[in-house]
C-alpha cells in the first residue's frame, strides 16, 4: 500500500532543502556537519543527534553532535561491531531501538547518566560512499515522542545520511588534494634552498632566497652585476659567491675598496704603474684590472668615487682597454666587474654627483641585499653560526637563553650582520658564565654601541626612525623667546655641536626627558643613551 502525501512529507521535503543547502555552504567540514545536526534539530525536534566518521580501518568516532561536550565527543568511539554504531557499520544497516533501556546491547558511552534518562529511542543509518560505509548518522528521541514514525524517521535520515555521504567524500578528495600540494610545496622548497644555497652564505628568509636565486641565475654570465644594501649586509661575500659559480672560478677573484684610497693612489691601485711614474714608482706594478684579467674584479663603495675618476673608469668597462699610470702601452683585459654600493645612485646621477653613463654602465644586474632587520627569521641561525665559531676559538661552550635570543632578534641592527657578529662577539667575550642571559646583552644594560650610529633628522647620531619630510637637516634648536634677528645670526652659525644640541634642548625642555625627546624626534630611551654618551647630567629644577 502507498504511503500517502501527509504534512510530515512537506517537512521532510522542507529539511533536506535545508540540509543541502549548509552542506554547500562552508569548506569547513566539522562545521558543516554541526550545521546539519542544528537543521535536524530545529526541524524534526530532536535532541541529541551524532555524526560518526571512520578514524581508521577498525574504529569510527563522534566528527560533529548536538547535546555533547568535547570530553563525550572524545568518549563516543566505538570499534567495529561494538554497539548500536559498530553494528550499523559492520553491517551497512539502519538499526532502530524503541526503548534503548530495553535493550543491553546499547552501550550509553558518550552520554552522562542525567541525559541517559531523557534517552528514549535510537534512530541510526549508515553514511555511504557507494558500497562502503564510512560513518553513521545517529538520533535520539525522548520518551514525549512516542507516537513518532520511525518508518519516517529511516526515511529522512537515510536521504540526509546519502547527501553528508558525497559532501565527506568531496571534502576528503579535496583535503587529499590539498595535503598532496603542500608535501609538493614544501618538497619544492626544499629543492630550490638546496639548489638556490651559497658556501658561507646563512640566508633562508625568503628575502635572502630570492637574493640566492638571482646570484645563481646572474653567475654564469658576463654582465656585470651592481650589487645594493646597507653596509654590513653582505655584499662582498655575494660578490665571491658570484665569482665562484661562474665559469671564472678557476681563475682570481681580486677586490678593492674605492673609499678606502685618495684618488692619486686609487688610479695606481686599480691600473698599476710604470717605473718611475712618480716618486717612489721605483719598479712597474700591475694593477688590480691586470691581476684579475681572466677573472672577477669587485670595486665596492663605487659611489664614493670622485667625478673624475669616474671618468677614467668608464672607458675601462666601456672598452676593457687601459694604460698603466706614467706608460702609453694600451693593454686589454678579459675581467668580469662587480660592483657594490650603499648609496642611492639615482639621487647621486640626478644631483650630478655621478655620471649617468657610469651609472647604467654598471648597473646591468642589479641585485638588492636586505638588511638585516627585513629578514629576522635569519638572525637565530647567525647568532649560532657566530657563538659556534666564538667557542671553538676560545674554546668555550657558551649558549644562548631563549629570552636573550628574542632580544636580540627584536633588535634594529642599522650596521646589520656585520654589527651582529660584533655584539655576539663583545657579548660572549664579557659574559662570566657558561649561558648568555637576557641581561647580559648590551642593549638591555644601556651599553648598546651602536645606538648612538643611528641617525636622528639632520644626521645627529641619537636614535630614531622618523625621516624629516623635506630630506634637509632640521635648524638648530632656539628658545621660544629668540629675536628674529638672533634666529637669523643662529642659522648663520656653524651648526652646533651634538651635545650642545642635546643640552639647548634639555634646556628648552626645563630638563624633561621626555619633552626633549619629543622636541629631538627621538625617544626616552635613546635619549638617555645620547646624555650618558655625552656625559650630560640632568638638572634637577
Amino acid at each position: 500500500m502507498k504511503d500517502r502525501i501527509t504534512p510530515n512529507h512537506f517537512q521532510e521535503l522542507t529539511t533536506i532543502y535545508e540540509v543541502s543547502k549548509v552542506l554547500s555552504s562552508s569548506m569547513d567540514l566539522e562545521h558543516t556537519l554541526n550545521d546539519v545536526l542544528k537543521t535536524l534539530e530545529s526541524h524534526l525536534y530532536i535532541s541529541p543527534s551524532m555524526i560518526l566518521l571512520r578514524m581508521d580501518e577498525d574504529l569510527v568516532g563522534v566528527i560533529a553532535a548536538t547535546g555533547l561536550s568535547v570530553a563525550e565527543m572524545e568518549r563516543g568511539r566505538y570499534r567495529l561491531g561494538e554497539g548500536m554504531v559498530g553494528k550499523i557499520m559492520r553491517a551497512g544497516m539502519p538499526v532502530v531501538i524503541p526503548d534503548v533501556s530495553q535493550e543491553p546491547a546499547f552501550l550509553h558511552r558518550a552520554y552522562e547518566p542525567e541525559i541517559h534518562q531523557r534517552l528514549h529511542a535510537f534512530v541510526g543509518v549508515p553514511i555511504k560512499v557507494g558500497y562502503e560505509c564510512i560513518g553513521v548518522l545517529a538520533i535520539y528521541r525522548s520518551e514525549r515522542h512516542k507516537g513518532v514514525s520511525f518508518r519516517s524517521d529511516v526515511r529522512l535520515l537515510q536521504m540526509i545520511a546519502n547527501l553528508v555521504g558525497q559532501t565527506v567524500n568531496l571534502h576528503q578528495g579535496i583535503s587529499a588534494e590539498r595535503n598532496r600540494l603542500l608535501r609538493e610545496k614544501h618538497r619544492l622548497q626544499k629543492e630550490l634552498q638546496k639548489r638556490y644555497s651559497i658556501k658561507n652564505v646563512i640566508g633562508h628568509s625568503r628575502a635572502m632566497q630570492t637574493v640566492f636565486a638571482d646570484v645563481h641565475q646572474a653567475a654564469p654570465g658576463k654582465a656585470t652585476v651592481l650589487l645594493r644594501g646597507e653596509s654590513g649586509t653582505g655584499k662582498e661575500v655575494i660578490a665571491r659567491a658570484i665569482h665562484y659559480l661562474s665559469p671564472r672560478r678557476d681563475k682570481a677573484f681580486v677586490s678593492l675598496n674605492c673609499a678606502a684610497l685618495p684618488e692619486s693612489i686609487l688610479e695606481s691601485e686599480l691600473f698599476g704603474h710604470e717605473r718611475g711614474a712618480f716618486t717612489g714608482a721605483t719598479q712597474e706594478r700591475k694593477g688590480r684590472f691586470e691581476l684579475a684579467d681572466g677573472g672577477t674584479l669587485f670595486l665596492d663603495e663605487i659611489g664614493d668615487i670622485s667625478p673624475a675618476f669616474q671618468a677614467k673608469l668608464l672607458r675601462v668597462l666601456q672598452e676593457r682597454e687601459f694604460e698603466r699610470v706614467g706608460g702609453t702601452q694600451t693593454r686589454r683585459i678579459n675581467v668580469r666587474i662587480i660592483t657594490a654600493t650603499n648609496r642611492n645612485l639615482e639621487e647621486a646621477v640626478s644631483k650630478g654627483e655621478f655620471r649617468a653613463d657610469l651609472y647604467y654602465r654598471i648597473n646591468v644586474v642589479s641585485i638588492f641585499l636586505p638588511p638585516l632587520r627585513e629578514r629576522r627569521e635569519d638572525i637565530p641561525a647567525l647568532i649560532e653560526h657566530f657563538l659556534a665559531r666564538y667557542n671553538v676559538e676560545n674554546q668555550r661552550k657558551l649558549t644562548l637563553s631563549p629570552e636573550a635570543l628574542q632580544t636580540m632578534v627584536s633588535c634594529y641592527w642599522p650596521g646589520n650582520v656585520r654589527e651582529l657578529e660584533n655584539c655576539v662577539e663583545r657579548t660572549a667575550t664579557m659574559i662570566r658564565g657558561d649561558i648568555i642571559r637576557n641581561l647580559d646583552v648590551p642593549c638591555q644594560r644601556n651599553q648598546c654601541l651602536s645606538m648612538a650610529l643611528r641617525p636622528l633628522e639632520g644626521g645627529h647620531p641619537i636614535v630614531t626612525m622618523r625621516v624629516s619630510s623635506g630630506g634637509g637637516v632640521p635648524p638648530p634648536l632656539m628658545p621660544e623667546a629668540a629675536e628674529p634677528a638672533a634666529a637669523n645670526d643662529m642659522e648663520s652659525a656653524a651648526p652646533l655641536s651634538e651635545r650642545n644640541r642635546l643640552i639647548q634642548a634639555m634646556d628648552r625642555c626645563g630638563w624633561v626627558q621626555a619633552k626633549a625627546a619629543r622636541l629631538l624626534g627621538t625617544t626616552t630611551r635613546k635619549l638617555g643613551y645620547a646624555l650618558h654618551k655625552h656625559g650630560i647630567e640632568v638638572k634637577k629644577l
